[in-house]
C-alpha cells in the first residue's frame, strides 16, 4: 500500500553512488512534471556494503547514452522494466518465477536500492539489473524506442491532496514516452490502491495514442500472477482499501 507524503528527511547517500537534490522534469507546456520527490530513508551499513559489493554485479551506470541491453544481460531476451521497484518486492519474485526475461528495475530512494542488491545477490539472480537513478532520463536517453516488452509501475506515490496531484508520475507527456519504448504488442500495467489516482489514469491512459485498456475503457483486472502481493497491499485490504490492476496494450 502506498505510504503518501512521508517526511522528506536527510539521507546518508552511499558514498560509491549519489542522487542529484533536483529532480528531472517532463516538460508539459509551462509546466514541469516531476518524475520523483526524493524521500530518502535511513541508510543502513548493509545498505552501503550492498552497493559496495554488489554494484558492479547488478547495477548498471547512468550515462545518457543508448544502451546495449542484450551486451549487458549476455543474451537476448524479452525485456521488463520496472519503475520505482520500492523495496524490491516485485523484482525479486519476477527473477526467480521469470527466468525467461530480462528485468530492469529503476529506483532513485537508495535504502530500498541496497536492500534489492542484497537480495539479489542471496538469490544468485541473473536477470536482473537496476539503475539508481531518475526514470525520465533513462527512458529518453538509455532506452530505445520500441525495445521493451512491458512496463511496470506498481503503486507510484498517490499525492492524495488536490494541490498535489500535480506530482503524480502518470501524467500525458509521461505516457506518451513510455508508449514510445514499448515493443509491438507491448504492455504496460500499473497498480494503485488509490481509487482518485486510478482515475487519473484512466483519464490519462485512455486518452493516450498507441495503447488500449485490456479490460475496456476505465477498466481494470484481477492481479496477475506475474504481481506479487505486498505486505503492505494485504494490510490495506485488510482495511478495507481496494487496489485497482490496470492493464494496457501496445496497438
Amino acid at each position: 500500500m502506498a505510504d503518501p507524503e512521508k517526511p522528506q528527511v536527510a539521507a546518508d547517500i552511499p558514498s560509491s553512488r549519489s542522487v542529484t537534490a533536483k529532480p528531472f522534469t517532463v516538460s508539459e507546456g509551462h509546466r514541469q512534471i516531476r518524475s520523483f520527490v526524493l524521500r530518502q530513508g535511513r541508510f543502513t551499513p548493509a545498505q552501503q556494503r550492498a552497493f559496495d559489493e554488489q554494484w558492479s554485479r547488478f547495477g548498471i551506470d547512468y550515462t545518457g547514452q543508448p544502451r546495449d541491453f542484450d551486451a549487458i544481460f549476455g543474451r537476448s531476451a524479452p525485456r521488463v522494466l520496472e519503475i520505482g521497484f520500492g523495496n524490491g518486492e516485485a523484482l525479486r519474485f519476477a527473477a526467480e518465477h521469470d527466468p525467461g526475461r530480462d528485468l530492469i528495475g529503476i529506483e532513485v530512494h537508495a535504502p530500498g536500492v541496497g536492500r534489492l542488491l542484497n537480495a539479489l545477490a542471496a538469490a544468485d539472480a541473473s536477470n536482473v539489473r537496476v539503475y539508481h537513478h531518475d526514470a525520465v532520463e533513462v527512458l529518453t536517453h538509455e532506452v530505445a524506442d520500441g525495445s521493451l516488452d512491458e512496463v511496470r509501475i506498481y503503486f507510484p506515490d498517490p499525492w492524495h491532496k488536490k494541490r498535489h496531484n500535480k506530482r503524480r508520475l502518470v501524467q500525458a507527456p509521461f505516457a506518451a514516452l513510455l508508449v514510445r519504448k514499448l515493443a509491438p504488442d507491448g504492455r504496460l500495467h500499473l497498480a494503485t490502491d488509490w481509487h482518485d489516482y486510478a482515475e487519473q489514469m484512466w483519464d490519462v491512459l485512455d486518452a493516450t495514442a498507441g495503447i488500449v485498456n485490456r479490460a475496456g475503457k476505465r477498466g481494470s483486472v484481477e492481479r496477475p500472477p506475474w504481481r506479487p502481493q505486498t505486505h503492505f497491499e494485504t494490510r490495506g485490504q485488510k482495511l478495507g482499501h481496494g487496489v485497482w490492476d490496470l492493464i494496457y496494450d501496445r496497438c
